[in-house]
């Protein structure tokens, strides 16, 4: 029998639980260790969709990258949308895990792929964090060298082909020549002062504060906004992929309702 308790214990291995930032809400948050688990279900976000979709496909367990809850609850009840999500979950049985931070850190995590993903070479992480368990570099983000050098329209171009887009967002000049990227998955403006001090070019991230944007073109830097939702939703398929290979037993899947809630017009 399969438990809440051994697939909690492999995605703490999988991206360690020390990789996460400390205002993050990480780990197993709702739930009972010892539930037996058949049906699991991987997702971006609970949201109404992606929780009736759990609730009705027979998943006891939610493994979804943005925690719920996030911040510390005083009441649990349907008077909010959070806490009706919850009460929904709860009375259906379904355990929510959280990878989150961790996750986005992890070696072969989120950050990873979309460097790998996007052809850099001589990968490192961009911020080292420096009391961990790990033998190897460990640390937010990623940054890494283009070769040969592209300009910003056409790592733009790159990125939308990865990501299976039609447009992204840009800032700087469309001619800039890039040899050094950062890339932080999600909303991570805050990494763009460390990928200065590293030496890099560019940095891409799904979404960052327009003050941002006016920081990079201050500095001469370029940077290319995919958006929250690209930057992170691959990697949550591929989780899914992950936890199959682990758990021959475990029948496991990506939300198939989930959708970003921003469209272009």
């Amino acid at each position: 029998m399969l438990t809440v308790n051994q697939i909690a214990r492999f995605l703490e291995a999988f991206a360690p639980l020390e990789l996460a930032e400390s205002w993050d809400n990480v780990g197993l948050l709702v739930g009972d260790r010892q539930a037996e688990v058949e049906r699991a279900m991987t997702c971006l976000t609970i949201t109404p969709e992606s929780a009736a979709e759990a609730v009705q496909s027979g998943a006891q367990l939610i493994v979804t990258h943005h925690p719920l809850p996030f911040r510390p609850l005083k009441q649990l009840t349907t008077d909010t949308p959070e806490g009706q999500l919850l009460w929904t979950l709860m009375r259906a049985g379904v355990s929510v895990y959280s990878p989150h931070t961790a996750f986005d850190s992890a070696a072969r995590g989120i950050n990873q792929h979309l460097a790998e993903g996007l052809g850099l070479e001589e990968i490192a992480p961009l911020v080292l964090r420096e009391e961990t368990k790990s033998s190897e570099p460990i640390g937010a983000g990623r940054m890494g060298t283009l070769k040969p050098a592209l300009t910003l329209a056409d790592f733009a171009a790159r990125v939308k082909k990865f990501f299976q887009l039609e447009m992204v967002q840009t800032v700087g000049d469309a001619d800039a020549k890039l040899t050094k990227v950062a890339v932080a998955c999600g909303s991570a403006g805050e990494f763009l002062s460390p990928a200065r001090l590293q030496g890099c070019q560019a940095l891409l991230t799904g979404e960052t504060r327009f003050h941002t944007c006016l920081e990079v073109q201050a500095w001469g830097m370029s940077m290319v906004l995919a958006g929250h939702y690209a930057t992170e939703r691959f990697a949550v398929e591929r989780l899914a992929a992950v936890l199959g290979d682990e758990f021959a037993e475990l029948s496991v899947w990506a939300s198939r309702r989930e959708r970003d809630p921003l469209t272009w017009g």
